[in-house]
């Protein structure tokens, strides 16, 4: 596949992108920085009101991209060829149609993937493919810096190649979009780095869940997709604010429909049937593979022609318009034919289409997006399965005992096993799938399709940017590997100045606040390419920081807490117990309570916050706390934090 893109950074300190130094400074907001712990009041707020801003931002862009999809479509489809793909019912008719000129196809997709090419790689180079992939790399890699170019170029170029029929889908063009907007955002409010993840993982889930009308999935999306084996918690709540704002902006003016339309009447009412599901897990789990490795290597066959870049998406759809003669449903997103695949019209479908639709699929998506054109492949996933769903069901019909009299349940359960699996996002895919057909009570035998998928395929995965789990992410690879970090402030390693000068006097450097955490303290020095930093409380400046001071802090509190462990006896073991109400020790710092001799805090638990204990910490009733001591002080410690 083409390089992956690099963000380009400057090396002066403070410096970022060329891009943003043409915009010029932003206005500094310092409380912003201060705001933390992911499931505080103060948290709630301050991603109440950012997350609020992208989600807008999010439901208008996913309108305008829908509204262009549809002009390019009219245009490219309706006009110049005589044939309109069938929608699914949320968004139009599933009605097939004639074509009135069958051998436009090729003429119409060939042109649209030169229009579509010429336009990124001559104003956003990294808008190339299906975008996904671009905004995952700048989380974890690029300080979550989008170039802004990117949104507009994406939004036009995708509805381009889409509505001239190739084959893409709406999803990635649309999380660029709010993605983009959440790094701007974060760049106009001065937002410390992690705050910048989290704005723009909440802008990939927003405008997934607006696009396709399912809030829910889509903030979970953008917490599930960055890793192939772990969570961003971090990002859940603004992600959920994001995506209801931008869903409700979306519903208010498209209007609030499921997708494929509600289907009420599904249920999960035979245990036989699970046999049937856990084989179609095997076929999505196998098709998810599969997808993966021909969009790759098709995307690496057009990288190696010795062409220019802009030309590619020509050829690619060229050999998509020329696949659309054969099988018409490869061409366009598809939705269209997954809903028709949920009725009995099913049947009247030739057997060669609904065995070949699935397969079809994956070769147009690969040479839409793989060639570099502009489209998401989150939606032609779900259609990947969705059909192979049909197909199972269409293959059974009349054989397999315990099947359902309608092919509906295969198909969704199919959707959400093939890309959930292949994703590697299970939860998220499940939940989506659902609220795009109204429908939770395939739930279960979706459960067990997705496990078996998820087990064939390992860990391969469509979107090449996603790291194994947060400890392999630039993000919290600090963190994670030096715990104690965190629990230290800039406030214990700076170096005090002789007399404290206004805020205002500040030079043109890094300034932290004394009670910034060592750990995101390090971390924008890093980002920065800072040396030193000064360091302000309130409105003076009193003290600056060094690397060297930050390491002499973080080794002399760790030489503290080896000298301690040291005394205490080799019977001692872990104790935990949670604070209770009224209990002795509740709403009192450590350092007034009496503990027994050979005792020491390790840590304490606080609404899913891990507190390193230092002695001015004050406990609060529902607080876990773990403790290293010998057994025998179990009876007393349990009467200080628990009570009577």
């Amino acid at each position: 596949m083409d390089e992956k893109p690099q963000a380009s950074m400057g090396n002066a300190g403070g410096q970022r992108s060329t891009w943003r130094s043409r915009l010029g400074s932003f206005p500094r907001f310092p409380a912003f920085d201060t705001l933390a712990g992911y499931e505080s009041t103060r948290f709630l707020g301050k991603w109440i009101l950012i997350g609020g801003l992208i989600g807008i931002v999010a439901g208008l862009g996913a309108v305008l991209f829908t509204h262009a999809i549809g002009w390019c479509t009219e245009f490219f489809r309706g006009r110049i060829v005589g044939y309109m793909p069938p929608m699914p019912v949320g968004e139009g008719s599933s009605v097939q149609e004639a074509m009135k000129r069958p051998w436009f196809p090729p003429v119409v997709t060939t042109l649209g993937g030169l229009i579509s090419g010429i336009i990124v790689f001559r104003f956003a180079p990294e808008a190339e493919g299906h975008g996904t992939d671009a905004a995952i790399d700048a989380i974890h890699h690029k300080g979550a810096m989008v170039n802004p170019k990117v949104p507009p170029v994406k939004l036009v170029a995708s509805a381009i190649t889409i509505g001239s029929g190739g084959s893409g889908g709406r999803e990635g063009p649309a999380a660029q979009i709010s993605a983009g907007f959440g790094s701007l955002l974060s760049g106009w409010l001065n937002l410390n780095a992690a705050d910048r993840r989290i704005a723009v993982a909440a802008g990939m889930g927003a405008g997934i869940g607006a696009i396709f009308r399912a809030p829910l999935g889509g903030s979970l999306m953008a917490a599930e997709i960055l890793y192939l084996h772990d969570l961003e918690a971090e990002v859940l709540i603004p992600s959920l604010i994001a995506s209801i704002v931008g869903y409700s902006v979306y519903g208010a003016i498209e209007g609030f429909e499921p997708i494929f339309g509600a289907q009420p009447d599904l249920a999960f009412r035979d245990p036989v049937t699970l046999i049937w599901y856990a084989l179609l897990g095997v076929a999505a789990g196998l098709g998810g593979l599969l997808y993966a490795k021909t969009f790759y290597g098709v995307s690496g066959a057009f990288h190696r022609l010795r062409l220019p870049k802009w030309l590619k998406p020509a050829i690619g759809g060229l050999l998509v318009g020329l696949m659309g003669l054969m099988v018409k449903g490869s061409i366009h997103t598809g939705y269209g034919w997954v809903q028709i695949s949920m009725t009995q019209e099913l049947l009247t479908l030739p057997l060669w289409v609904v065995v070949a639709l699935p397969f079809a699929k994956i070769l147009a998506t690969s040479f839409s997006i793989g060639s570099g054109g502009s489209g998401g492949i989150f939606g032609p996933g779900m259609v990947i399965g969705g059909m192979l769903g049909a197909t199972f069901w269409r293959l059974g019909h009349g054989v397999l005992p315990h099947l359902p009299g309608g092919p509906a349940p295969f198909v969704i359960v199919g959707m959400m096993a093939l890309f959930g699996s292949i994703a590697h996002a299970p939860f998220a895919v499940m939940l989506m799938v659902a609220e795009m057909t109204g429908n939770l009570s395939l739930l279960a035998p979706a459960m067990i399709a997705i496990a078996v998928a998820t087990l064939l395929v390992g860990d391969h995965s469509i979107y090449w940017a996603q790291l194994p789990n947060r400890a392999s992410s630039p993000m919290h690879r600090l963190n994670l590997s030096f715990p104690l970090l965190s629990a230290l402030t800039v406030r214990a390693a700076m170096k005090p100045v002789s007399a404290a000068t206004p805020a205002s006097s500040a030079g043109p450097g890094l300034v932290l606040d004394a009670r910034t955490r060592l750990d995101e303290a390090l971390l924008r020095m890093s980002e920065t390419e800072a040396s030193r930093a000064e360091v302000v409380e309130g409105d003076r400046v009193v003290g600056t920081m060094t690397y060297q001071d930050a390491i002499l802090a973080y080794r002399a509190m760790l030489g503290r807490g080896l000298k301690r462990a040291e005394r205490l006896p080799e019977t001692s073991m872990l104790l935990e117990y949670q604070v209770g109400l009224g209990a002795p020790a509740a709403g009192k710092a450590l350092r007034a309570l009496t503990f027994p001799g050979e005792t020491l805090v390790v840590s304490i638990d606080r609404n899913a916050d891990h507190l390193f204990p230092q002695a001015d910490t004050e406990l609060h009733t529902g607080d876990t706390v773990v403790v290293m001591t010998s057994p025998e002080h179990d009876a007393s410690l349990r009467a200080l934090m628990v009570g009577s």
